[in-house]
């Protein structure tokens, strides 16, 4: 029955985020009250926050197993986008016996292994299957309960969080001692307003968000990361593809080249982290730049990237609030660590984000530190949440499942290996006819919602 479901919305603290959550736990709430059903529970992730790891899910099992492990079935996560038709959900939870361990979701694999998973499953990717978050996933109570104990006699091992819905499955799976993946077709990600959703329990509404204009041009300083070995190679590649598509761009380098041209911050180049390059790239914009432009966006000089639609994504944030925006990874989560943006796939920033970040004194412990790691370290250390969005991407687009990449209009990707960066650009970025085809139809939705 309903009320043995706990429903918990991966959600973000961010103002835009928190009020789709909230948005997504009144439509649930209201399908219930219409069915005369009791009411369920609806938890959202950013309220259970007591350390930055709480997005890692993994680290509330002990929570889930201890408050709903008795009086509950199942626990369903979705993200603040999916939408769930309740009465097609409790039909297909129906068909697995809650007495037994379950670990249900829409299959994913991977159809080449990928630097992203560590290269797992190098024979053969595709046998190893993992949930897409965005159509929905859920757990049963006794595996729940069991992943809690667990938990409780041997801690998370690994340091980095990179790709959370694979780590998840791999962590479920316990190299073949747990559960696999049982994938169920009910689980879509499929449009609402898509003739194939008629059969869904869950659908997912959502491409690109766009709350309004797109934020002006003029609004996104952009700078671009380099140093001299690759003036040559990368940079005609940033400008025969998203170059153009920006006002300000300025190129941050270690030697002044004035036909490209580019800036000599008199940070001398290290081969990694590039941490002092980028706290000088800040201290810039915020104190020597003649704008005031409200975003700065921060990207490699592999980085290809689509201003256009990331000017529609900024119109769904507030600059005068403290905004640090990309792909989240984590470092360390299960013993207090912390999560940071992964600067391949870019990094925005608001105006306000950076005057308090360089308020704060925070700052490299050496030039050569991971820069996006360093960042990561001084927000969180001022309470400021990072904001995760899964339309920047830290890899290529064959590092993806095909089916990821079709709910999505991707802003970025990141690295020219064994790609033709100039195709890859224009097949999955450029600005295209459909895109404002697709924000019509979105505001549609909207509308309808």
């Amino acid at each position: 029955e309903l009320q043995e479901i706990v429903f918990v919305i991966q959600s973000q603290s961010n103002s835009f985020h928190s009020k789709r959550a909230e948005d997504l736990e009144r439509n649930i709430l209201k399908q219930a009250e219409e069915l005369g059903k009791e009411l369920p529970r609806v938890l959202l992730i950013h309220q259970m926050d007591r350390h930055d790891g709480a997005w890692t899910i993994l680290p509330l099992m002990h929570d889930f197993s201890a408050s709903y492990g008795r009086n509950s079935s199942w626990i369903f996560f979705c993200e603040e986008d999916t939408r769930i038709q309740i009465v097609k959900l409790l039909e297909t939870l129906r068909r697995f016996d809650k007495s037994k361990e379950w670990f249900l979701g829409k299959a994913l694999y991977d159809e080449e292994s990928t630097i992203i998973h560590h290269y797992a499953f190098a024979e053969n990717p595709t046998i190893f299957k993992f949930p897409d978050f965005a159509a929905g996933w859920a757990l049963s109570i006794p595996l729940v309960n069991k992943l809690a104990n667990k938990l409780k006699s041997e801690p998370l091992k690994s340091d980095f969080t990179i790709d959370l819905k694979h780590e998840i499955a791999l962590y479920i799976w316990q190299k073949g001692n747990g559960p696999h993946l049982t994938p169920v077709p009910e689980f879509c990600t499929d449009d609402l307003n898509s003739y194939k959703a008629v059969n869904c329990a869950t659908m997912f509404s959502n491409f690109l968000p766009v709350c309004g204009d797109p934020v002006k041009k003029e609004d996104i300083f952009v700078a671009v990361k380099t140093c001299r070995k690759f003036h040559r190679d990368r940079i005609p590649i940033v400008k025969q593809t998203w170059e153009g598509e920006a006002a300000i761009v300025e190129y941050y380098s270690d030697y002044a080249e004035t036909s490209i041209p580019t800036i000599d911050l008199g940070v001398p180049n290290t081969e990694r982290g590039h941490c002092g390059k980028t706290f000088a790239i800040l201290e810039r914009f915020l104190n020597h730049s003649s704008s005031k432009t409200p975003w700065l966006v921060i990207v490699d000089d592999d980085t290809l990237i689509s201003i256009f639609r990331l000017r529609k994504l900024l119109s769904c944030y507030d600059p005068n609030e403290p905004v640090f925006l990309g792909e989240r990874y984590g470092y360390g989560l299960g013993t207090g660590g912390y999560s940071y943006i992964t600067g391949g796939g870019g990094m925005v920033f608001s105006r306000e984000a950076i005057q308090k970040l360089l308020a704060s004194k925070c700052q490299c412990y050496s030039n050569d530190a991971p820069d996006d790691m360093v960042l990561g370290m001084c927000f969180s250390g001022l309470g400021i949440p990072i904001t995760h969005c899964p339309l920047f991407h830290q890899a290529r687009p064959m590092d993806y499942p095909k089916d990821y990449l079709a709910h999505q209009i991707p802003i970025s990707f990141h690295k020219h290996w064994n790609i033709d960066p100039v195709k890859v650009y224009f097949t999955w970025l450029a600005p295209k006819m459909e895109d404002s085809f697709t924000e019509k139809k979105q505001r549609r939705i909207r509308e309808d919602l």
